[in-house]
């Protein structure tokens, strides 16, 4: 007779975890603000690897030569930083470009719903107003 325990645990996976999170929570254990396991508890993070993890990537200790990046580097170490900088960079940019076309492209097939359901119901469903007019009714009410 055994009895099952049930648990409200949701197994997640690193696609879970925007890169705007990941920031986040290694700016606030950077700047003191959260400990890892604090910051692990709080977001429902799995494994403290995880965190280390973001640590390692995206946070401003130098992991390679055990050293806060306030220190004095040299400037190939300062180079190799500044790459990897751009690297985020270029990924971010490249993921945000690609957020932007696809709200283009729903704007565009949202439009054309909208005319299709015009043209097959005969209801306006847009307003067809100037924007003179919308000023000159502000002025009406005043």
């Amino acid at each position: 007779m055994s009895k099952e325990l049930s648990t409200n645990y949701v197994k997640r996976t690193q696609k879970d975890y925007s890169l705007s999170m990941k920031l986040q929570i290694v700016d606030q254990i950077e700047r003191g603000l959260d400990s890892v396991t604090g910051a692990q508890r709080r977001y429902g993070i799995q494994s403290r690897s995880t965190v280390v993890r973001w640590l390692r990537k995206y946070g401003t200790f130098d992991w390679e030569n055990q050293t806060p990046s306030n220190m004095s580097k040299t400037p190939e170490q300062r180079i190799m930083e500044l790459e990897a900088k751009v690297k985020l960079l270029e990924k971010q940019k490249k993921h945000l470009e690609k957020q932007v076309n696809h709200a283009a492209n729903k704007s565009i097939i949202f439009d054309m719903m909208i005319e299709l359901a015009e043209k097959e119901y005969n209801i306006p469903i847009r307003k067809n107003c100037l924007p003179e007019q919308s000023k000159d009714s502000k002025k009406n009410k005043i």
